[in-house]
């Protein structure tokens, strides 16, 4: 797999190439400073808007491009890259049509908080406003979707705008950028000059801390006896996983993780109590309930994770520590508010914990564990998902990059598979995105070519960007693509069976391809099991096979994932399932 490393430094010769203050067009100039970015691999799909961009990528050895087989599988690639790598990822798409099918993909990279530049061609700028052939105001469109968005004027200004929608992806609350282009301004000359420094007037997201802030944290613990960490995916984005194991360490409090939290804290540790909320383990949920004291550090206090909100940790105080102002106290009372990079809060709270009081809590804690753990009612006859998913976790070590697509599968996976690294767990929480999991394992993989990437899915969501195993034969992209097969959707199965009284209601996936076949019509290995010695077995074959490999994993459509709370209830109401 001809995949270029993330880490590799821009030599000093390339540089002094790009620098030079050349007569060139707009096209070349984007090219030129995407490099500058350290940009590595850009996702994309051509059409007319985009020509000249696509015209300067043509013999330039330095710029690599991978193109996807849809504008939304691009997206998702670069959205994948992004989360693994913590550089930011790009895609590429033309006017119209092109542009708009970024929308759900930009929107998934909102919610999520991952930085993305995405760059879309328009009509020439003399045609914008008059409904032109592929004209669409993507800028107007994705408005409440972006951190911010461009519509480029003169070429001059493509230096500045592209270096600075960079700056605000990848600073603060990360998120997405557009970049809006028209085609007269990607063909247009002019003189090169790059941007060393960027100066945004009124851009200013708060890093460091207020100390007076933090040191009322260490009191609060000091005096807290159920003292709890809710660990969400600012942990992750901010590269804190090791001093928040630092802080727990120290600390001695339990710690649970959010959705998006999974793999900031490692899931062997004695004091991670698993994921909290509607699918939350029972120990997670049943402590944040009873804490007098909730941390949360990177979390925005997501309805999935809360659920009835003013049932929602009653007796306890809240600390909230997030890079983002406008998140604290939005969903929830705050007690104490911490605005700041959740790497550099911690860094400074390390440096005064103590050890809480909290040796009898987590007794209690540990209990709760051993009486109420994870499980389900195995088969000898039937594969069961969750089996599947604790053999990939065997088999792996919990070392592999997951992605996942939404669903039941996903919840699963969440639940099952013990992550050891950090970025290594890639999944729509905020969107909940059917689609993304198969394209943004491409983008993990890309990212990570010394790594294995496993792409775990539903039959449904499979289906709506499987066209991207074309991209995978014939760059040899490696990723392992695990469909959890029970041709149905099985959430929405679930949700009609438990609160509609099993009425089922267009939910059958009957119909749908033979996966095996599909895969080897593009060209990848195709592998099926429908019990545990084949899947055992096919699992084993596609780890010791170089390159793609699909994995059919055949399981009864009537499984449920539990726990489960329902909406309208506190996360004390779980319904255990027939296994509890």
């Amino acid at each position: 797999m001809s995949i270029q490393s993330p880490t590799k430094l821009l030599k000093e010769e390339l540089r002094a190439k790009l620098v030079q203050p050349d007569f060139i067009t707009g096209s070349d100039i984007l090219l030129r400073c995407l490099l500058l970015e350290g940009v590595d691999c850009v996702f994309g799909y051509p059409g007319g808007a985009v020509l000249h961009i696509y015209n300067a990528m043509h013999g330039n050895p330095d710029f690599h491009h991978l193109l996807t087989r849809h504008e939304q599988g691009a997206i998702h690639a670069a959205d994948g890259y992004a989360r693994t790598t913590g550089k930011v990822g790009v895609c590429i798409a033309t006017s119209g049509p092109g542009a708009t099918n970024l929308v759900t993909g930009i929107a998934t990279a909102y919610m999520d908080s991952v930085p993305l530049v995405v760059i879309t061609g328009n009509v020439a700028s003399t045609f914008i406003g008059t409904d032109a052939f592929q004209e669409a105001d993507i800028t107007g469109i994705t408005m409440p979707i972006t951190k911010h968005s461009y519509l480029v004027r003169d070429v001059e200004d493509l230096p500045r705008i592209i270096h600075e929608a960079f700056h605000i992806a990848n600073t603060g609350r990360k998120g997405p950028v557009l970049i809006d282009i028209p085609k007269d301004i990607s063909g247009e000359k002019t003189i090169f000059k790059p941007v060393d420094k960027v100066n945004i007037r009124g851009y200013h997201p708060t890093m460091d801390p207020n100390k007076q802030q933090v040191e009322k944290i260490i009191k609060a613990i000091e005096a807290a006896e159920r003292p709890v960490i809710l660990a969400g995916g600012g942990v992750v984005y901010a590269n804190a996983s090791n001093e928040l194991i630092e802080f727990v360490n120290k600390t001695q409090i339990p710690i649970t993780t959010t959705l998006l939290g999974l793999s900031g804290f490692p899931s062997s540790h004695e004091l991670w109590m698993g994921m909290p909320g509607m699918h939350g383990t029972y120990t997670a949920n049943k402590s944040i309930q009873d804490a007098d004291l909730l941390i949360s550090i990177g979390a925005r206090f997501d309805d999935r994770v809360t659920m009835k909100l003013d049932g929602f940790a009653p007796k306890a105080k809240i600390v909230h520590i997030d890079v983002d102002p406008a998140e604290i106290g939005k969903n929830v009372k705050t007690a104490i508010p911490c605005v700041g990079d959740v790497k550099a809060v911690l860094e400074y709270a390390n440096t005064l914990a103590k050890q809480a009081k909290s040796a009898d809590w987590i007794a209690k804690v540990q209990q709760m564990k051993k009486e109420f753990p994870l499980k389900y009612i195995d088969s000898d006859t039937e594969l069961k998902p969750q089996f599947v998913i604790e053999i990939i976790n065997e088999t792996t070590n919990g070392e592999a990059i997951i992605t996942t697509d939404v669903g039941q599968h996903q919840m699963w996976v969440a639940q099952y598979y013990r992550f050891t690294r950090p970025r290594s767990w890639v999944t729509s929480g905020g969107l909940g995105t059917m689609g993304f999991g198969f394209p943004s394992a491409i983008g993990a993989q890309m990212g990570n070519p010394e790594r294995l990437v496993v792409s775990i899915n539903g039959d449904g969501g499979m289906q709506m960007c499987s066209q991207e195993l074309a991209i995978c034969a014939i760059n040899k992209i490696p990723v392992k693509i695990v469909i959890i097969n029970n041709q149905v959707l099985g959430m929405v199965r679930q949700w009609q069976e438990i609160l509609y009284d099993n009425r089922e209601s267009h939910i059958d996936l009957a119909g749908s391809p033979d996966f095996v076949k599909l895969a080897e019509a593009y060209g990848v290995k195709g592998l099926r099991a429908t019990n545990k010695e084949e899947a055992r077995r096919v699992w084993q074959e596609a780890l010791d096979t170089d390159g793609p490999v699909l994995i059919d994993f055949v399981v009864r459509k009537e499984e449920n994932v539990y726990p489960m709370v329902t909406q309208g209830n506190t996360i004390s109401d779980m319904l255990m399932g027939d296994s509890q």
